[in-house]
């Protein structure tokens, strides 16, 4: 009798996962991803993905028409959970179904160069706008952009003198389990590919410590001479938050080609903006190993802050730099002319690298007790069109020194903010919008029970030396002080997130290297002055 269930439950969950690769075909086909002939192809490379001896009959003979789903969220499990039940997959995990959800999307992709030919008659026929929504779909309907893990995230605006600030508190990365942790210090280390961005990613089947990218494909693109490739991220903080990425691993390095490159991007993609992170450590981005960029279809708040003074140059005509009212030191550069802009902006880059001013606490260089000279001055530039048409340059000043009072940085996050934001302050962030630890959605609901009495305040010594809570204990203190412990759940929250707004303010503050202060504002127009820049009547 045991032996008939065990058969009878196999077969119902064989029916389920071949009830769900017909599904799976249907959306490929009904969101364009394979073609009409492709159909018999793509559902027998699915079945023999899963082990299926036969596609789903239904109890007449005849397969089912199911209506099609709006994503393949539903299927994929369905799949997934099959795959785990006929030992297709080691574990019973997120990273193992992650391995094999992307190897079955993947047999539903077009081809990469079948992908770049049909953007390029979009392209041509309907303009690049289109050509990129019809991509941007493409990589959310192949689950390569995961939108049912990124809708988790926590998402607000704050207010602040600078504007509405952007908090997001990013759960869509998933978290590895202790099992998988452990297994990862035994695995051989592997160099292929060299790193998360290469475009040898592009297919591979991936591995415990690399993902799988299947289902992912990138465009060609020329940039200032040379081969790049435009793709998506998979955890898009923003609307069509794209990666361009140079062909080769070479290192990111700012220079005069790098706002080239910036501006041969919006060239081509116009509606979109375009920056990089910073080419050194601390300041700069998580793969300096990689020379890339961001960019994406989205207003920052950094892009609305309106510029609060303006300077011209008479070695620099038909162009404008603005000093924008912001808490980090950004310049604004803008003009007509490309050629004009990019001078500028070389300038400028040459002159901060070379720049301190000991009353700002910048140093250019320190030496090493060897006698090595240390650079410490970059920029972040973001690139765009304005709303006149114009070259629009953002030169976010940087400077990655440290000391004895700020090990972690002088202009970073200082520690009194390490228990919400200790990581590094990118590109995303300098433009206004927060990427928070995960970490914080649990910890902000711990907080809230104290702010409406659920759980009992007894200052900040009550909270004992391993709890979850401990790094926030001051600010607790803080926030009890001013909204007492008898909020309502949703007042407690608002609180909440007006305080880590603030907190993020706080952020940009300490990473701007010429301070919101009189003293502080003075030594940025002197840096400028410095440059032959004068005030623009």
């Amino acid at each position: 009798m045991n032996m008939d269930l065990e058969r009878e439950q196999a077969r119902i969950q064989a029916d389920r996962a071949a009830l769900a690769v017909e599904r799976l075909v249907s959306f490929a086909l009904a969101k364009g991803m394979i073609e009409s002939l492709d159909v018999c192809a793509a559902r027998n490379a699915l079945l023999d993905a899963l082990g299926l001896p036969e596609p789903y009959q239904g109890a007449d003979g005849n397969a089912v028409d199911e209506t099609v789903a709006a994503e393949p969220g539903e299927m994929l499990e369905v799949l997934l959970d099959f795959a785990y039940f006929r030992g297709r997959l080691e574990e019973d995990s997120t990273t193992y179904r992650d391995l094999f959800d992307a190897r079955l999307m993947g047999l539903l992709m077009p081809r990469p160069s079948e992908v770049a030919r049909q953007f390029g008659e979009i392209t041509r026929e309907h303009g690049v706008r289109k050509a990129t929504d019809w991509f941007y779909e493409l990589c959310i309907n192949s689950n390569y952009i995961r939108m049912d893990r990124i809708r988790k995230n926590g998402y607000w605006l704050a207010s602040t003198e600078y504007g509405n600030l952007e908090i997001t508190v990013n759960l869509s990365k998933p978290e590895k389990d202790p099992k998988e942790i452990a297994l990862l210090r035994t695995l051989k280390q592997s160099g292929y590919p060299q790193c998360l961005l290469c475009v040898d990613n592009v297919g591979y089947a991936g591995r415990l410590d690399h993902p799988a990218r299947q289902n992912l494909r990138v465009l060609p693109l020329t940039i200032d001479g040379e081969a790049w490739f435009f793709q998506y991220s998979p955890y898009v903080y923003y609307n069509e938050h794209c990666i361009v990425l140079n062909e080769k691993h070479v290192p990111m390095k700012i220079s005069e080609r790098t706002f080239r490159r910036l501006f041969d991007f919006i060239e081509q993609i116009p509606h979109y903006f375009v920056g990089s992170n910073a080419d050194l450590p601390i300041v700069g981005g998580s793969i300096l190993s990689h020379d890339h960029f961001q960019g994406g279809n989205h207003k920052f708040p950094m892009e609305l802050a309106p510029v609060e003074r303006k300077f011209v140059s008479g070695t620099h005509p038909g162009v404008t730099v603005g000093i924008v009212r912001w808490p980090m030191s950004v310049l604004r550069l803008e003009g007509s002319g490309r050629e004009d802009v990019l001078r500028a902006a070389d300038m400028l880059l040459a002159a901060w690298r070379a720049y301190s001013d000991p009353s700002a606490d910048i140093a250019a260089f320190t030496q090493t007790a060897d006698g090595v000279r240390v650079p410490h001055n970059t920029v972040t530039p973001i690139a765009r069109f304005n709303a006149s048409g114009q070259y629009e340059l953002d030169l976010v000043l940087r400077n990655n020194r440290t000391s004895e009072e700020h090990p972690d940085g002088i202009f970073h996050p200082h520690h009194n903010l390490h228990h919400i934001k200790k990581e590094n302050i990118g590109l995303i962030e300098v433009m206004g919008l927060a990427v928070l630890p995960g970490r914080l959605q649990e910890e902000i609901s711990g907080i809230a029970g104290f702010l409406t009495g659920d759980s009992a305040w007894n200052g900040a010594d009550g909270l004992e030396a391993g709890h979850p809570l401990e790094k926030h204990a001051a600010w607790i203190g803080e926030l009890v002080a001013a909204g007492g412990t008898a909020l309502s759940l949703q007042e407690a929250h608002e609180l909440l997130q007006r305080e880590i707004g603030g907190k993020f303010k706080q952020v940009l503050e300490d990473a701007g290297v010429f301070k919101r202060t009189d003293a502080g504002q003075t030594a940025f127009g002197r840096f400028l002055g410095s440059l032959g820049f004068v005030p623009a009547e």
